[in-house]
This record gives structure tokens, sequence and C-alpha cells, in this order.
């Protein structure tokens, strides 16, 4: 698959079918991540993979308290009047957990936070572990889709990181980005529509002469 049709084709899936990820496919997928740029340029990065939805249950089951927080969500939605987001939100809400257990795969990639604490960063450099896993987390996301296959993350909230970081025995100094899933897409996936952009009008161009802002 060229690049770009694959930029085009990645999408977020909360639907999947039985079909299992094979061993072989998930390396391909994850050593996509060691390609990416990285702080310090040490690619410390780790992953811990379920597989069965018993498994995983055990995993994520502190996401099951933070539910009436996600239903939060969509009254945010609504209130923009944005009907694609509300679709979205009203499509993913009630999948919450269901979509982590459904294709019966779940990763969690770990790095290690080697500056400052993540949530209490002395500066926005101390954040460059984390933005460099993100990056790694990217190019899973586009290998997936190589691959044909869908994802969908969860990022966790409230004290999720904490407790799951428990249940897996995470050593000190790692930290996790989000729960991962990806598997082959149901037929029946719902897809949220892609807001279309022009790129054009997202460009602020600063001329050599100018002193003030470009972004008007």
């Amino acid at each position: 698959m060229e690049l770009y049709e694959t930029l085009e084709k990645r999408r977020t899936y909360r639907d999947y079918s039985d079909r299992e990820v094979s061993d072989e496919i998930l390396e391909r997928v994850i050593g996509a991540a060691f390609k990416a740029p990285t702080n310090d340029h040490l690619r410390q990065l780790e992953f811990i993979v379920v597989r069965g939805r018993e498994n995983i249950a055990r995993i994520i089951a502190p996401l099951a308290k933070n539910m009436e927080a996600f239903k939060n969500l969509v009254h945010e939605a609504d209130e923009s009047g944005d009907k694609d987001k509300m679709d979205m939100f009203a499509d993913a809400l009630p999948k919450q957990q269901r979509m982590l257990m459904q294709s019966g795969l779940l990763i969690i990639p770990f790095f290690r936070q080697r500056q400052s604490p993540l949530l209490r960063p002395k500066e926005q450099s101390s954040l460059n572990y984390f933005a460099s896993a993100w990056c790694a987390l990217e190019n899973m996301l586009l290998a997936a889709t190589a691959e044909g296959l869908g994802t969908v993350f969860h990022i966790p909230v409230a004290d999720e990181a904490r407790s799951i970081n428990q249940i897996v025995g995470a050593p000190e100094g790692y930290e996790f980005i989000c729960l991962l899933t990806m598997g082959y897409p149901a037929e029946n996936a719902f897809l949220p529509r892609q807001k279309e952009i022009d790129v054009k009008e997202r460009m602020h161009l600063l001329s050599g002469s100018c002193r003030c802002g470009a972004w008007r």
C-alpha cells in the first residue's frame, strides 16, 4: 500500500470480527514503532501483548468505574453543534470497554520516562519521551492499516494508568501512553466521517520582512 493511500485509509474502528491477528503481522506492526524518531535515540519502548477476552477484561477492569465520566462527554459533543462529532461520540461511548476486548488482542505500549514525572514536567522538553512514544504509536497505526487492520486506542483517565501499571507489574519509571487494540474490522463497523480540511487555510506563511505574526 502506498503511503498516502495508507494515510487516507487509516480509521478508528470500534467493531471487530473474530478473525485473529497472526503473530507475524503483530511483530511487523510493533516493529514499525522502532522506526519512528525517538528522544536520545534510545528507543526505550516495551510492549505488553494480551490475547484472549478474559485476560483483557482483567487488565481493563479499572475502566468500568469511569464510565460516568465518559457519558458527560456526550453533552459536550451535543453542545458543540458538530453532528460528525456527536455521531462519533454516540458510537464510541457505549463501546469503551467492549472495543478493547472484541478483537481479542490488546497492546500496551510502555516507554521509559527519564526526565521528571510525566504529569509534572519541569519544562516542555521534559515531555520528549512522551512525544517519542506517540510518534512510535502513529507508526503502528499506519502499519496496521497497511496490513488491513483497524485500530482504536483508549487514553487512561483518572487513576486508570496507576491501576493498570500495578496489574501488569510495570517497572518503576515506565509509563504507558494508551491501551491499543487492533483487529480485522467487522463488516458492519461504524466509521465516523472524516473532516475535510482545506490545507491552504491552515498554512500561515511568514515572510522574511514581516515582524508581526503570520497567523491571522
